[in-house]
């Protein structure tokens, strides 16, 4: 995917852009659009999005009993 400004969109601004959305994203979701495997976006969410950046990352289950990730509105 390409920003605003021609240059590709990280991996990790996917993610981010993902969580902030008004549903979030699931673990599967979060897999398909950066490659990753499970333990890795795992590991994102908690090392960076949590630790790193200090983030308060939101955990829910739906209506589908699928676990859904979201940051909350600022």
């Amino acid at each position: 995917m390409l920003s605003g400004a021609g240059k590709p969109e990280t991996r990790s601004a996917i993610i981010l852009r993902l969580l902030r959305a008004k549903r979030g994203a699931s673990i599967g979701e979060l897999m398909e659009v950066t490659g990753w495997q499970a333990h890795s976006v795992r590991g994102f969410l908690s090392g960076t999005v949590r630790k790193t950046l200090g983030l308060a990352l939101e955990s829910k289950i739906g209506a589908a009993g699928e676990r859904r990730y979201q940051l909350p509105k600022a």
